[in-house]
Formats: C-alpha cells, structure tokens, sequence
C-alpha cells in the first residue's frame, strides 16, 4: 500500500445529513485512521494479520467521538489492506 490510507465514503450509501457532513466526516475518519495505523505500526510485534486487522479497528474507533465511532463500520477487506501494509514491514 503506497501512502497513507484514506477513508472515502459512498454518498449513495448516506443519510441526507449524513451526506451535508461528508467532507469533514472522511476528514475525522481518515485522521483516526491514519493515527491508528501510525500507532499499531510501531507498536507492531509480529501479530497475526486478523489480529493486526482488529487492533487497527478498534484503534480507530477509539480516537472517534462516541457517536461517529457508533456508526464506524469500514470495509473489511480495505481495513485488511492498511493492516497488511504493517504486517509486512
């Protein structure tokens, strides 16, 4: 994976609110993400790749505000992707 992982969200797929606040929805998304890779990154000890797939999710979650984290549901197989990209060095 090149660069750092960015969170897109499919408008089709958003409420009417849900839409007016996408832009900086992905932005706070993307951000929790790309501060949750960083951190498993370092924090990397030869984990499994499910393992490293979970870990990624719940630290992400964990740096959302409650009720953005509520509704947090990445795609897998992308989340999988940024998880393979730590578990491969």
């Amino acid at each position: 994976m090149t660069g750092e992982p960015q969170v897109t969200l499919d408008p089709q797929s958003l409420n009417p609110i849900e839409e007016k606040l996408r832009v900086p929805l992905e932005e706070q998304l993307t951000s929790a993400l790309q501060a949750a890779t960083e951190r498993v990154r370092h924090a990397y000890t030869g984990q499994s790749l499910p393992e490293v797939t979970a870990w990624l999710f719940e630290e992400t979650k964990a740096g959302l505000h409650p009720d953005i984290a509520d509704g947090f549901h990445p795609d897998h197989a992308e989340l999988t992707q940024v998880a393979r990209s730590i578990v491969a060095g």
